[in-house]
């Protein structure tokens, strides 16, 4: 469950994350904190334990009236050429809001992209990740 307002731009490889397999994205990224209407650089230690996991309490960039404290991600469908991503804005641990995205692996393109640009970017690259380790699991076989 990544926080709301973070904007991931790409993979990161320089922080030690614990289990970056099992962060809410899929692993760990690098971005920025879009809070406030700004855009702001964090470092390292905040993006492993605020931005890449939600509930930041600690965060002091966090607004006190925000819509959610996390959002979470999960693959509802993967058929044909279809991916069904489902996503769940928490607030106080409780559900806030939720949806469905859908993504045209054949056009590489989302049919219903959101207009939440951080939640939207943090699809993108929840959904990479998935499609890596699917190829990957492939592979094996």
């Amino acid at each position: 469950m990544a926080c709301p307002f973070f904007f991931p731009t790409k993979r990161c490889f320089t922080i030690a994350w614990s289990f970056p397999n099992r962060l809410p994205l899929g692993a760990g990224f690098c971005g920025t904190c879009r809070t406030n209407g700004g855009e702001f650089a964090p470092d390292d230690a905040t993006l492993r334990d605020c931005c890449n996991v939600g509930y930041a309490d600690t965060c002091s960039r966090l607004p006190a009236e925000r819509r959610a404290d996390s959002v979470r991600f999960s693959v509802a469908q993967d058929a044909d050429n279809e991916i069904l991503l489902d996503y769940v804005y928490d607030r106080a641990h409780a559900p806030a809001g939720h949806g469905r995205l859908k993504y045209d692996c054949a056009s590489g393109r989302w049919k219903t992209p959101l207009d939440d640009a951080c939640v939207q970017r943090q699809a993108e690259c929840y959904l990479a990740i998935y499609l890596e380790r699917r190829r990957g699991a492939a592979a094996v076989r």
